[in-house]
């Protein structure tokens, strides 16, 4: 998602965070309101047959005038009918609707006979719409059956009650079948906007967390050696000149990382980050034990673990006055363990800043997206020491699928 020129762009769900982008909407995909047009249309291509019929017949002005409102009425209330609220109306509700469709749909035959039985259609298909179950399809099939009555009574001839009997059930079908494409298509509709939603959320998250993660570190490392540096200009200046190019390489890497934390593809590197951690928090006189024995490692497990590194670092030297700092990080067994621990935890210590960070949530999130896990154990002498474990390389229901990718990244 890009919002710095005024306009967002939408993300497909189920690509990955910051990969390809594209409309939530597909424009050979029918839109509601493009379905209830179609409906419509069918619903008045079906009225005007049973118009044909009536006025190819001699009847009466008046007569007429009554067929022209009863049709209305019946458009109306299959309108209705066809809704999705009206699925969801109280029983009561249902039968009155349709009781008034059915007079509407059969008394009008006394008078009109044949020429009036299209309207059995809308019925049969109202009833397939707001019955529940067998008796919907019951009721339809009686409608259908129903219509045999007119044209044999009026002496016609087999054919023709064969023929009302099927455009009657037919034309019950397809306004059924239209009437629940529409609600289909709403429903589709509706749920690629709010799966959209959730994916400018889950975005807004990743953007958020590797912000936290690259960011938090990088400040963390040019505050205190700036500190150091306004320390040592004094008295080693030679050092001190050292110092300076640590943290313009520094900075020039964060200036990176903002650049490419949005295209989500930022991939870190857990020896690295373990070198760097030596070498940072050996500038902050902070003694450092470490025990290293990894083998090769899925890149995503790898950037994983890099993160847990960095934020455990960047909280020590936030939140504790530690003289020592144990790291290990192990591979046995097909399980990568890092660990890292420290002694200059304060008991009493509560970050009351009114933005006190997420790291750690941020980690656990990430953990579990590899089939990992966070703990934290902190002991009464001041010991603070923070675990993580994760298959080295992710198989099964969770696919190593990012390795090439971040590993471009990586070497970029």
């Amino acid at each position: 998602m890009r919002s710095g020129d005024g306009c967002t762009e939408n993300i497909r769900p189920g690509e990955k965070d910051g990969a390809t982008r594209g409309p939530t909407t597909s424009p050979d995909q029918p839109a509601p309101q493009l379905a209830r047009v179609i409906l419509t249309i069918a619903l008045l291509g079906y009225l005007s047959v049973t118009v044909v019929n009536l006025v190819g017949v001699d009847h009466s002005t008046f007569a007429l005038t009554a067929s022209l409102i009863g049709m209305v009425l019946i458009f109306l209330l299959q309108l209705r009918h066809s809704s999705a609220t009206a699925r969801r109306a109280p029983t009561w509700q249902k039968w009155v609707t349709l009781g008034t469709q059915a007079l509407l749909t059969y008394l009008p035959i006394a008078a009109f006979h044949s020429q009036w039985g299209a309207m059995a259609g809308f019925l049969a298909g109202s009833l397939l719409l707001l019955l529940p179950g067998r008796r919907a399809w019951f009721a339809y099939g009686a409608v259908g059956i129903s219509m045999l009555i007119p044209p044999v009574m009026e002496r016609l001839p087999l054919r023709e009650a064969f023929y009302l009997c099927q455009s009657t059930l037919l034309t019950g079908l397809v306004v059924y079948g239209l009437s629940r494409m529409a609600e289909l298509v709403r429903a589709l509709h509706d749920t690629r906007v709010e799966l959209t939603r959730m994916a400018v959320t889950q975005e807004r998250l990743r953007f958020a967390r590797d912000l936290h993660d690259l960011l938090g570190y990088s400040l963390s490392a040019i505050t205190l050696k700036s500190e150091l540096i306004h320390r040592l200009v004094p008295t080693h200046p030679g050092r001190a000149m050292d110092e300076i190019s640590d943290v313009l390489a520094i900075s020039r890497q964060s200036l990176a990382d903002v650049r490419t934390v949005a295209s989500g593809l930022r991939g870190l590197s857990l020896e690295q980050e373990l070198g760097s951690a030596q070498s940072l928090l050996s500038a902050a006189d902070v003694k450092v034990r470490a025990t290293i024995r990894l083998g090769k490692i899925g890149q995503r497990v790898d950037t994983v673990l890099a993160a847990v590194l960095r934020e455990a670092i960047t909280n020590l030297l936030r939140h504790s006055r530690a003289g020592v700092c144990d790291i290990e990080a192990i591979q046995e067994g097909g399980l990568v363990r890092l660990s890292v621990s420290n002694d200059g935890v304060d008991p009493a210590y509560r970050d009351s800043s009114p933005h006190s960070g997420s790291g750690l949530g941020n980690l656990e999130t990430r953990l579990r997206a590899v089939s990992g896990r966070l703990s934290i154990a902190r002991g009464a002498d001041g010991t603070f020491r923070l675990t993580a474990e994760a298959p080295a390389h992710l198989i099964g229901g969770v696919p190593d699928v990012d390795d090439d990718i971040y590993a471009q990244d990586s070497a970029a």
